[in-house]
């Protein structure tokens, strides 16, 4: 017997994220409330996407589109792909800024997919799909569990817990016009660290666990880092200036994901100006994740969450 698709469109609004937040590489991740706004309806002929928004004119509207590839992953795991499907994607979260914005489309795929379908996919499955299209589970667990998530690889799927973070975090985001984008900054990352710099990371991503979840006062030590920042300085050093700067004046202060974009974490001064080529926007920490609208999936609350399946 075949999959039952929905016959009404179905939304989803995924959040931006930013991941590693100094120490944590490849592992911390942060949702914030930043979001693009999908709509999916099944179709009887062909997969289109509009755009508007962020990526307008820029990103593919067939097949080739990160939605529509994650969709159709997402169905090809639950056995059956609809004929086609018409997909309107309206965009805030800035492209290849380091603020989550393929982490935002395939997870919106993936919950696209899952409310199409009257067939319950768990969040376990969700996170490994999402994850391997993703590469790395570290921006597509905030995305898609809200909150502060550690994600790690276990066997062959991924997993995350979800925290909730404490009062006092206040995120804001310094977005520069220029874009970064991810193999760039991992190519200028070396193949092996020193073993004291590999301890020091160690221990200031469990203090980050803590100051984050229960102590912000500790966020400016908590967020030094020594595994990938200062090796990905000379390649954006517009973004190592500002993360010094903000650090200089006690702002607990790294780069967001792969950059360019920065990340405080703590108040910044009034009196504090990045320059012309910044622009600031203070956001909160976003606390549903990827949330569905009007479909069995959806959530309006999360408490802690493990997700991941191995196989």
């Amino acid at each position: 017997m075949g999959l039952t698709f929905v016959s009404e469109p179905v939304r989803v609004s995924t959040p931006a994220t930013s991941a590693n937040l100094g120490p944590g590489f490849d592992s911390l991740g942060l949702a914030l409330t930043l979001y693009d706004d999908l709509s999916a309806r099944v179709t009887g002929d062909s997969f289109t996407v509009s755009v508007s928004g962020e990526g307008a004119g820029e990103l593919p509207a067939d097949e080739s589109h990160l939605v529509v590839r994650a969709m159709l992953a997402t169905f090809d795991e639950l056995g059956e792909r609809p004929k086609g499907v018409a997909v309107e994607c309206v965009n805030r979260i800035p492209q290849a800024r380091g603020l989550g914005s393929s982490s935002a489309a395939i997870v919106g795929g993936v919950q696209l997919a899952r409310a199409l379908v009257r067939e319950q996919l768990s969040d376990e499955d969700a996170l490994r799909i999402a994850a391997r299209l993703e590469g790395h589970p570290d921006n597509v667990a905030p995305c898609l569990l809200g909150g502060f998530t550690i994600a790690w690889t276990e066997g062959a799927g991924s997993r995350a817990v979800r925290l909730d973070v404490a009062d006092g975090v206040q995120a804001t985001v310094f977005v520069p016009e220029e874009r970064g984008l991810t193999s760039t900054a991992r190519a200028a990352l070396p193949s092996a660290v020193p073993h004291a710099d590999a301890a020091f990371n160690a221990g200031r991503t469990a203090l980050l666990v803590h100051a984050l979840t229960r102590e912000p006062a500790l966020l400016l030590a908590a967020t030094e880092d020594r595994l990938h920042q200062g090796y990905r300085a000379e390649a954006m050093p517009g973004t190592a200036s500002l993360v010094a700067s903000l650090r200089s004046v006690g702002v607990a202060a790294v780069v967001s994901g792969a950059g360019p974009t920065v990340l405080a974490l703590t108040p910044v001064p009034g009196d504090f100006h990045p320059g012309s080529a910044w622009r600031a926007e203070s956001l909160g920490v976003d606390s549903t994740g990827a949330l569905v609208k009007g479909s069995m999936v959806e959530h309006a609350e999360r408490g802690p969450v493990a997700a991941g399946r191995q196989s």
